[in-house]
């Protein structure tokens, strides 16, 4: 039987996390000699998004019950349509995350979370995953079914274009819980996505001077984020605190402004690609995670980094 994959959506357009379980679930399906079927609710982008990455069947559901996201329809759903299959890949996100327990009850299925690699066997599932808040890596061998999340930004996107087809599925569902949209302050950039996130702290010494930061992102085409004591006390919004009691971010490049480097604010982007450090204390933790590193005041580096940028891009 086919490996599964959900490709979630935002407002009908398949996210990145998407296009990233599609990948992994093609390096899953090519270990197990078998092929792949993707699972999207409401979606309005063309399938042929999802082909490219790996997936030769995609089955559409449009339910108006699954058009807000409350996990236990999101797992009856998907249930239904996968029957007996040995594997279910979902995205670790806020919304796969949550139901993917869920999923696992009601499949009868083992749970691994927060994989960050194609696995060394199928049969058993023998699989690397981030344990300890993102500190430790863990390798789990799981016999049977398994429901799998993969930690966003740990495999990456991989083009492995095959010819696919698809189709139009119905599902029962309905939710015991009831749920509403709100409209929230919106990022110009989706942060969780984003390949490039400029973050700043304490350092940054009041709201108002955040000006800088956001102008380099600006000028990087970066999101921007924040530790939590500065989403804590106002500063920011709590949409952009990343770390452990926040958002978990694995972007290309991660700049961080005036962040001491707590564990907890480790834990959400240390699997970033690149971490670079701007701080003026040099015994600060952050350094010792960094890949660059820049003692000095942020008041004066920010600002030159800025305009050694703009005069590399020529604006």
């Amino acid at each position: 039987m086919a490996i599964f994959v959900f490709a979630e959506t935002a407002e009908g357009k398949y996210k990145k996390a998407a296009i990233e379980a599609v990948s992994y679930a093609k390096a899953v399906a090519d270990k197990a000699g078998d092929s792949v079927t993707a699972i999207a609710f409401n979606a309005t982008d063309p399938s042929d998004v999802l082909y490219k990455y790996g997936a030769t069947k995609v089955l559409k559901v449009n339910n108006p019950a699954l058009a807000i996201f409350t996990p236990d329809a999101y797992a009856k759903a998907i249930a239904q349509l996968v029957g007996d299959a040995s594997t279910v890949i979902l995205t670790h996100t806020n919304d796969g995350g949550t139901f993917a327990p869920l999923l696992a009850v009601a499949l009868d299925a083992n749970i691994v979370s927060n994989v960050t690699a194609a696995p060394e066997s199928v049969s058993p599932f023998v699989v690397e995953r981030k344990s300890y808040s993102g500190k430790g890596i863990m390798v789990v061998q799981a016999e049977g079914k398994n429901v799998i999340t993969v930690l966003q930004g740990s495999f990456g996107v991989i083009e492995s274009a095959v010819s696919g087809s698809e189709e139009t599925v119905s599902v029962d569902v309905q939710s015991k819980l009831t749920a509403e949209n709100q409209a929230a302050q919106s990022a110009k950039i989706n942060l969780i996505e984003a390949e490039r996130v400029v973050s700043a702290g304490r350092g940054m010494k009041a709201p108002e001077n955040w000006g800088m930061i956001e102008e380099l992102a600006d000028v990087l085409g970066a999101a921007t984020a924040c530790s939590k004591p500065c989403s804590d006390i106002g500063w920011r919004p709590h949409s952009e605190h990343v770390g452990q009691t926040g958002k978990a971010i694995s972007p290309d490049l991660y700049i961080a402004v005036g962040i001491s480097g707590a564990i907890q604010h480790l834990a959400g982007v240390g699997t970033s690609r690149v971490i670079v450090v701007i701080n003026s204390d040099p015994e600060a933790p952050f350094f010792k995670a960094a890949d660059y590193g820049v003692v000095g005041d942020a008041f004066q580096v920010v600002p030159a980094l800025i305009q050694k940028i703009k005069a590399f891009k020529g604006v």
